[in-house]
């Protein structure tokens, strides 16, 4: 045979094999049907494991099993979404609050007047007075416990990454992500007085800060050292008499008087800086597009797999997916995902569930519309 006989051969297999997917989904929804009536799981993890013995024994070239144990577990994850969609098809919408940022009495953030925090904050909520903390957790604790309604928090930058203390509060509290803002960062150096670089001792400043202006920090021989916010670190350096300098925003560095040695330090020009709003409650604003989770997946091989595959045949993209350590004193880990829909869409209802039955934990974190 040529080549064309060949291909002509491969697109007649392909209609079969269609067809027969076809046929095995329609026989699903009887199974949906089935479960539906007699208020039973989806997921059903002995009858799984059971095809995908039978299937990996029937397969006649050993080097192919694993290939038709991989799409043998696709297919069951389509048919298990497929049913938990019919099986929420008559459940009545579930109504969610929206967020009153307008009417928030308290909000909170870290740090203190002139931070970037601040800033995000103001993007949100206008001109009022916020109430600021010493740490990421303590806003966390404020929110959780009812001090503040709302509570703004960075998540990650464009140039440095992610937030790790921030996803790792978020795994540690009950609370929810009903926003997302964007501020452009414009980092500079600043002390209490005009001085040289080669005279300053030493920078203060947040990690993710220092990160970010690298490369300036390097090429001036400029001795480093973390603190908990670019503008508690600037108040560190006006109370202090000795030659020691901020990277703060320029906005901190002229509230506070301080002299600017340096504007436009970080590595890279476009340095952008991503915040969420944190709650006591789950709230959906009706603009609303991603939602966020937060998971565990079995250690065994093809988890991550399985756990991609239920977003790609369900046409949601992944915006963002981070791993934090679970500390444990395992080398295991939590996965943060956000991916684009509305949490009221049966598909994305559909997915929650699928994921609440097969994942090791899981909890919906949040939604809000992504910028």
């Amino acid at each position: 045979m040529d080549l064309k006989q060949l291909r002509d051969g491969i697109d007649d297999i392909d209609s079969n094999i269609l067809a027969l997917f076809m046929e095995r989904m329609k026989l699903c929804k009887s199974v949906a049907d089935y479960k539906k009536e007699h208020d039973m799981p989806v997921f059903q993890g002995g009858r799984e494991q059971e095809i995908i013995d039978r299937i990996t024994e029937l397969t006649a070239d050993k080097r192919l099993e694993k290939g038709t144990a991989a799409l043998f577990t696709t297919i069951m994850d389509i048919s298990k979404i497929l049913q938990n969609r019919m099986i929420l098809a008559d459940t009545a919408e579930h109504s969610y609050p929206a967020p009153d940022f307008t009417g928030a009495k308290n909000v909170g953030c870290q740090g203190t007047s002139g931070a970037n925090s601040e800033v995000a904050a103001r993007t949100i909520f206008g001109d009022r007075e916020f109430t600021f903390f010493r740490s990421f957790e303590d806003v966390f604790k404020a929110v959780h416990d009812g001090v503040i309604d709302y509570g703004v928090l960075p998540v990650q930058n464009s140039t440095a990454g992610s937030v790790s203390s921030t996803y790792d509060l978020m795994a540690k509290y009950p609370v929810y992500i009903v926003k997302e803002v964007i501020i452009e960062i414009n980092h500079c150096l600043a002390a209490k007085n005009d001085i040289p670089l080669s005279e300053v001792k030493k920078v203060y400043s947040h990690p993710q800060a220092l990160a970010q202006c690298d490369s300036f920090l390097r090429e001036n021989g400029l001795k480093t050292s973390e603190y908990g916010n670019t503008a508690t670190a600037a108040v560190k350096v006006m109370e202090s008499d000795e030659n020691i300098a901020a990277i703060c925003s320029v906005q901190c560095a002229e509230q506070m008087g301080m002299k600017i040695l340096a504007t436009d330090i970080a590595d890279v020009s476009v340095n952008r800086t991503q915040f969420i709003v944190i709650s006591r409650d789950m709230q959906v604003a009706p603009e609303s597009d991603s939602v966020s989770v937060m998971l565990s997946i079995p250690h065994k091989e093809g988890s991550l797999y399985r756990l991609l595959t239920k977003f790609y045949v369900n046409d949601m993209n992944l915006i963002r997916i981070e791993s934090r350590p679970i500390r444990d004193g395992s080398f295991n880990v939590v996965f943060f995902l956000d991916f684009s829909g509305k949490l009221t869409d049966p598909t994305v209802q559909a997915v929650l569930r699928d994921l609440s039955e097969n994942v090791d934990t899981f909890r919906c974190i949040g939604t809000f519309k992504s910028e």
